[in-house]
């Protein structure tokens, strides 16, 4: 299992389920359609998809917070293009991608334990923050759960 999260060569030879690059096809379209509406729609974003008060901020606080959203889009857009490199070329990558995500995700949820920001009513993005959550942790398992090769010559 080690070896399948951190392979040795970075190939296209993917061991995991099918379901799982499936899931990360989906993750990496809603992390990037997150991000790119982050970039150019921050205020929506920060205002309505995580319930962010903006119309309650001085004019240069509120505008500090969308631009920060914006640099945050720009930084998972990278990490999302990685990801498309990876869905091409690099599939032993996958499991990889899968924790790094992971890792990233709970790493902001955490932070947000000890930091957390004032919300207006319940927002849309905590639902969809949970559902790639479980798409990432069973993808990531799907990943690492070595499916058996069918051999090439099966008897008549």
């Amino acid at each position: 299992m080690f070896n399948r999260l951190f392979p040795k060569s970075f190939d296209n030879e993917y061991q995991g389920s099918k379901i799982a690059l499936w899931l990360f096809g989906v993750v990496l379209i809603v992390k990037t359609g997150i991000s790119l509406g982050c970039i150019f729609n921050g205020r929506v974003a920060a205002s309505s998809a995580d319930g962010i008060p903006l119309d309650t901020f001085p004019a240069l606080a509120a505008q500090a917070v969308i631009s920060l959203f914006a640099l945050w889009g720009v930084t998972f857009l990278m990490i999302s293009l990685v990801c498309v490199l990876v869905l091409i070329r690099y599939r032993s990558m996958i499991p990889f991608m899968f924790a790094l995500l992971l890792v990233e995700h709970l790493s902001r949820r955490l932070i947000l334990q000890f930091l957390p920001i004032v919300r207006t009513g319940t927002p849309p993005g905590f639902y969809i923050n949970l559902g790639l959550s479980i798409a990432m942790i069973v993808g990531l398992a799907l990943s690492l759960w070595r499916v058996p090769m069918r051999n090439a010559q099966q008897p008549i």
